[in-house]
């Protein structure tokens, strides 16, 4: 009988201990499989069976479970044998990760048990304000609104009108007119943009350059073979300028918990030193100086 054959009645025997009582020469913790000198036993499979498969689903599964095990105690023992003389640098770095993978889940338990992820408004304000030379654009930002509308419009000169006024009953004026008429509005005056983003809701062409756009705060205009656009850029920043603080609430909220964790952790590992040299748990011989020889 073939490797593959063998695994296959090792799953059907697993496949029995679910249905019904095993044999007594299967019964405790039998051995399954052996592989590369090491032993898969009955109980250990038991606990890696999903619940609720059935019949043919636990054998089918408990087949590929065996077969990968086997296959991974037979290339555990070759690279033992091949890498042999490398093992002491094998488990010097399983060693070395196990160190701080402990030492990392202890930071933690620090941090969890007292760090505030609360922050305030002037805490990110502030963070922002002395540190306003580290965050700089790469690309030009801005503040607008569009409408696009029917080419045969007959007040659209009365829509550019009421979209630049200031007054808050014009506003209101341009809104109902869009409601009524079912224009469509993009407004980002609340919000930065990118400004290809912005240009994106417009007709134009990525192979053309539209920086003359955003030397005024006027309404501009531009048509398509299907509608009239009105837009309008409140505010602009360029590349190379301050990114806005609400562009970066939430790296500031990250780096202040890191700042805060990064506080926590010293602070523990301070005490933790203290209580130990108190406690003449720590002794350094580097600063002794060598007696000499008499």
């Amino acid at each position: 009988m073939n490797l593959r054959a063998k695994i296959a009645v090792a799953a059907g025997v697993l496949l029995l201990a679910g249905c019904r009582e095993l044999p007594r020469y299967f019964a405790g913790d039998t051995t399954i499989a052996r592989a590369g000198g090491k032993d898969l036993r009955l109980g250990d499979v038991r606990s890696v069976v999903p619940q609720g498969l059935s019949g043919d689903d636990s054998a089918a599964f408990m087949k590929v479970y065996i077969d990968r095990w086997v296959l991974k105690q037979l290339k555990l023992q070759e690279a033992e044998t091949l890498f042999s003389s490398s093992a002491g640098d094998i488990d010097k770095m399983v060693e070395e990760y196990r160190q701080a993978l402990l030492i990392r889940q202890l930071d933690q338990h620090y941090v969890d048990r007292s760090i505030d992820t609360v922050f305030t408004a002037d805490e990110i304000a502030a963070y922002y304000n002395a540190h306003k030379a580290d965050f700089k654009l790469d690309r030009t930002i801005v503040k607008g609104r569009i409408v696009r509308f029917g080419e045969g419009y007959r007040q659209a000169a009365k829509l550019k009108t009421l979209m630049g006024a200031r007054s808050e009953a014009q506003q209101q004026d341009f809104r109902d007119i869009c409601e009524k008429n079912d224009f469509t509005v993009d407004d980002f005056r609340d919000q930065w943009i990118d400004f290809p983003e912005f240009l994106s809701y417009l007709p134009t062409l990525r192979s053309q350059s539209y920086d003359s756009v955003l030397a005024t705060a006027a309404v501009q205009e531009m048509r398509d073979s299907h509608a009239h656009y009105y837009f309008q850029i409140d505010a602009v920043l360029r590349e190379g300028e301050p990114i806005p603080l609400e562009r970066l609430r939430g790296t500031i909220r990250r780096i202040l918990f890191n700042q805060r964790k990064g506080e926590i952790i010293r602070a523990h590992e301070e005490e933790l030193c203290a209580r130990a040299a108190e406690m003449g748990e720590v002794k350094i011989f580097a600063d002794e100086k060598p007696k000499k020889d008499e």
